[in-house]
C-alpha cells in the first residue's frame, strides 16, 4: 500500500482510494486476481497500471469478510501500479515511465507525506517504508516536495500542495513555497483536462473557499486564466449555508461550486474560461444562464409573480438556485426564494383534457389558456376553483 492511503492511516482519516504498488507486472497480477476472485480489470499498458473493479467479485464479501464487521466499507476499485521511475520530456508533460524498484517509485511522488508504503507480502506484512521522512513531516504537519524541480516537472503539484495544506491543516514549508514563482509560467503548458481535474478536486473539498483564497494569495489563479475571480465577495458566497430542499434534494455540488465562483462573470469571460478548461456543454449552459440572471436581478424586484415565473422557468433550476445563494438581500432575492419554494409548483386545476371536453380543438391555444390560468393563480387574481372556472368561461368566449 502506498501514498494517500498510508498517509491517512497515520492521521486517522477514512480513505477508500487504495493504491497497490507491485515490483513487477501489475497488470499481470491484476489478471490473476480477477481469475481467482472475479471482477473486471482495465489495463493501461503505457503506465504499467491496472484498475480492478471488485464490485462483482468475491472481495469484500463472503469468506473474505466472514470475521469482520458486516458494515465494513469496501471500495469499488483497487488500483495496481508497477513500481516505476518517471522522467519528463518538458515541463508540464505527462511522464515517460520506466519500470523500476519500490525505492524509485517512492521518489517519483509529489510530497514526502505521500511517500509512505506498507508491505503486504508474506513475512514482510506490515513493514513500513519511510525512505523520505514522510512520517516526520506528518507529525510536524508539513507539506514538502521531494526535489527542487518538482513543480517545474509537474505544475499541478502546486495546486495539490495547497489542497493538502488546507484539507489537513498543515503548512507548506518555506523551501517548497519558494519554488512556486518560477513554476507559475508553466501552468499555461498544462492541458485543459489536467488543470480542470485539479480544480474539480478542489471544488469538491469542504473548505474549498479557504483553498481558493490561499491559491489567490500565492498567485496560482491568474496563470490558469486571468478572469478567474477572487475577492471577499466571492469568498462570502462559498460560506453561504445551502438548503438543498429548495430544489428537491441533492444536486451536483461541484457544478454548484463552479456556479458560485463564476457567478459575476460576463458571457465573454465564461466562454473564454471554457476554452481554457473545457467544461461540459451542460455546465457551460448553466454557467451562462446564471451569469445572465445575476446581471439582470433588478428585473425581478417589485415584479408580478407571473412575470418572474415566466422569466425563471426558462433558466436551469440549478442556475436559479446558485443566483439565489449569491444574491444580495432585497426584493430580487425574495422573488427567487418565492420561486424556488412556491411559485414554480403552482399549476392550474384545469387541464388540457378539460379544454378538450369543452370542445376546444387541441393546438397552441391550450398552452396560452393554461398559462393564463396559472398566472391568475400566481398573481392571486383567482383564489379558488370556482373563480378559476369563471375565468376559463370568460376566456373561452373569445374563441
Amino acid at each position: 500500500m502506498v501514498g494517500g492511503l498510508v498517509r491517512d492511516i497515520f492521521i486517522g482519516r477514512a480513505n477508500l482510494d487504495i493504491d497497490l504498488v507491485v515490483e513487477g507486472d501489475a497488470p499481470a497480477l491484476a489478471r490473476v486476481l480477477v481469475e481467482k476472485y472475479g471482477g473486471k480489470v482495465t489495463v493501461h499498458s503505457r503506465f504499467g497500471t491496472a484498475k480492478w473493479d471488485i464490485r462483482d467479485s468475491g472481495v469484500g464479501k463472503g469468506e473474505i469478510t466472514s470475521n469482520l464487521d458486516s458494515q465494513i466499507l469496501v471500495p469499488e476499485f483497487l488500483d495496481l501500479v508497477s513500481a516505476r521511475s518517471e522522467t519528463y520530456k518538458h515541463p508540464g508533460a505527462l511522464p515517460t515511465v520506466k519500470m523500476g524498484k519500490i525505492e524509485h517509485d517512492l521518489r517519483r511522488r509529489d510530497f514526502t507525506i505521500n511517500t509512505l508504503a506498507i508491505r503486504l507480502d508474506n513475512s514482510y506484512f506490515g513493514e513500513l517504508r519511510n525512505d523520505l521522512g514522510g512520517v516526520e513531516d506528518l507529525k510536524l504537519g508539513l507539506i514538502r516536495v521531494l526535489y527542487p524541480h518538482s513543480f517545474i516537472d509537474d505544475p499541478t503539484r502546486m495546486y495539490r500542495a495547497v489542497r493538502y495544506e488546507k484539507r489537513f491543516g498543515f503548512e507548506i514549508v518555506g523551501e517548497t513555497l519558494a519554488l512556486i514563482p518560477e513554476a507559475l509560467a508553466l501552468v499555461d503548458k498544462l492541458s485543459p483536462q489536467r488543470i480542470k481535474h485539479e480544480l474539480d478536486l478542489i471544488l469538491e473539498e469542504p473548505n474549498k473557499g479557504q483553498i481558493l483564497a490561499r491559491m489567490a494569495e500565492l498567485g496560482l489563479l491568474k496563470p490558469i486564466h486571468a478572469a478567474l475571480p477572487w475577492d471577499e465577495t466571492v469568498q462570502l458566497r462559498f460560506q453561504v449555508k445551502h438548503a438543498p430542499e429548495l430544489i428537491g434534494g441533492r444536486y451536483d455540488e461541484r457544478s454548484m461550486a463552479w456556479l458560485l465562483w463564476l457567478l459575476p462573470l460576463s458571457k465573454k469571460q465564461i466562454e473564454s474560461i471554457d476554452k481554457r478548461l473545457h467544461f461540459t456543454s451542460q455546465l457551460v449552459k448553466t454557467l451562462l444562464a446564471a451569469s445572465k440572471l445575476f446581471s439582470e436581478l433588478t428585473l425581478l424586484a417589485d415584479q408580478k409573480a407571473s412575470k418572474c415565473v415566466e422569466y425563471l422557468d426558462e433558466i436551469p433550476l440549478l442556475a436559479v438556485y446558485a443566483v439565489y445563494l449569491g444574491a444580495p438581500e432585497g426584493g430580487a432575492k425574495l422573488a427567487l426564494q418565492k420561486y424556488l419554494t412556491e411559485w414554480r409548483h403552482v399549476r392550474s386545476n384545469i387541464t388540457g383534457s378539460d379544454l378538450k371536453k369543452r370542445g376546444l380543438p387541441p393546438g397552441p391555444e391550450y398552452y396560452k389558456i393554461l398559462r393564463n390560468l396559472r398566472n391568475a393563480w400566481l398573481d392571486q387574481e383567482v383564489q379558488d376553483i370556482e373563480a378559476e372556472k369563471k375565468l376559463l368561461e370568460d376566456t373561452l368566449r373569445e374563441y
